[in-house]
């Protein structure tokens, strides 16, 4: 496996990964696929002040990670929130545990102070992954979002840098 910045030609790999969690999951609070087009301007946001990393077996990508503003105002400044999606005939081998770390790992040398990740309830593979990597649950909010015709809790896990 190979662990590379994102570019917007990954776009479109990212929202075949990505899309069917809008689709058919609460992973994802979005409810409108986004289209190639979209993500490649998310991709080139992100990445003008955080790394988006893909991982690719045999030239294909085969999971993401980034990480993102956590919060606009400026106090906020030393945190980001993370984000991981694997494609689901790559998860359970160590891929995202592997992508975690390198995404921790690049974060490490800019300053910030805490890494973030918010994660819909139940979920547990997600808290597994996070668990594993060092996060800890830190809260939880109950019924703040809702999809697919039910409230879905939000806990926020966190990881010192």
């Amino acid at each position: 496996m190979t662990i590379r910045a994102a570019t917007a030609r990954d776009a479109d790999a990212i929202c075949a990964i990505y899309n069917p969690h809008i689709r058919g999951t609460i992973v994802s609070f979005e409810e409108v696929e986004v289209t190639i087009p979209e993500m490649a301007e998310r991709i080139a946001g992100v990445t003008q002040n955080f790394p988006w990393l893909v991982a690719e077996r045999a030239d294909t990508v085969v999971g993401y990670a980034y990480a993102s503003r956590f919060h606009a105002r400026t106090a906020y400044r030393h945190s980001a929130e993370t984000t991981i999606y694997v494609e689901e005939a790559a998860r359970g081998r160590g891929l995202g545990t592997e992508l975690y770390f390198a995404l921790l790992d690049s974060l490490r040398p800019m300053s910030l102070q805490t890494a973030l990740a918010l994660i819909a309830l139940p979920n547990a593979a997600s808290v597994a992954l996070h668990e594993k990597c060092g996060f800890k649950k830190v809260a939880h909010l109950s019924e703040v979002g809702f999809k697919f015709g039910r409230w879905i809790d939000v806990g926020y896990w966190q990881i010192a840098l």
